[in-house]
């Protein structure tokens, strides 16, 4: 990939600038720490999405920030992963990536999460592209480079993993669930640079993917309700 393939990546740019629009919409609402802006927002609230049936919230949370240093850290992390995969991809299978990753995420966070919590951000798809660069790399792991973009997503998802054990206020489900995701996403959706994994490692995903849908919403809808 040149520096021209690595320009051309307008669904990260995208992604980046809607994130920030958004934020600063919720600022001018009245503050993006703001319970009452986050809620009408579409933040994650697990008894709000099962018992009112809001269940756009699971992808709506994916685009709000609680506070500017939740969002800064979250958008310097997309850019550059974007910058990468994005060409990797193709643009729409990473915006779709991108997007069902979030949703995946979560759903984890809707099956064992708190009812009681407000949960937003850009961190569980930020996940799945991270989940996804383990799957590629993975299955391409003969290439030098592969293998060395797959040490550092495992290394960057071991440690931030860790991480949110110790820090409080940190959504873990969401993000076990966005790894996931992205990584049953990365088998399915396939690769325009790299090869692709076989027909029946794509089946096989699809339906693990279908079965993770099903049991986290039965879960969330028992649990929460």
């Amino acid at each position: 990939m040149n520096k021209a393939q690595l320009s051309r990546t307008y669904m990260t740019t995208g992604i980046v600038a809607v994130l920030f629009i958004i934020f600063l919409a919720e600022t001018i609402a009245g503050g993006s720490s703001n319970s009452v802006v986050l809620y009408r927002f579409g933040a994650m609230n697990n008894y709000i999405v099962v018992s009112a049936g809001q269940w756009w919230r699971l992808f709506t949370a994916q685009f709000l920030h609680i506070g500017l240093m939740h969002l800064v850290s979250n958008v310097v992390f997309i850019y550059y992963l974007g910058q990468l995969l994005e060409q990797l991809f193709g643009h729409w299978r990473f915006l779709t990536l991108y997007l069902l990753a979030g949703i995946g995420g979560n759903l984890l966070s809707l099956a064992f999460g708190s009812d009681n919590t407000i949960s937003a951000g850009a961190s569980t798809a930020l996940f799945g592209l991270l989940g996804a660069m383990l799957a590629m790399s993975w299955h391409n792991r003969q290439n030098p480079y592969s293998r060395f973009l797959g040490r550092q997503a495992f290394m960057l998802v071991a440690i931030n993993l860790i991480l949110d054990v110790f820090i409080s206020g940190i959504d873990i489900m969401g993000h076990i669930g966005g790894v996931i995701t992205g990584f049953l996403l990365a088998i399915l959706l396939g690769s325009r640079e790299l090869a692709s994994w076989p027909r029946k490692a794509r089946v096989v995903a699809a339906a693990l993917l279908i079965f993770y849908v099903v049991v986290t919403v039965r879960i969330g809808m028992v649990i929460s309700y």
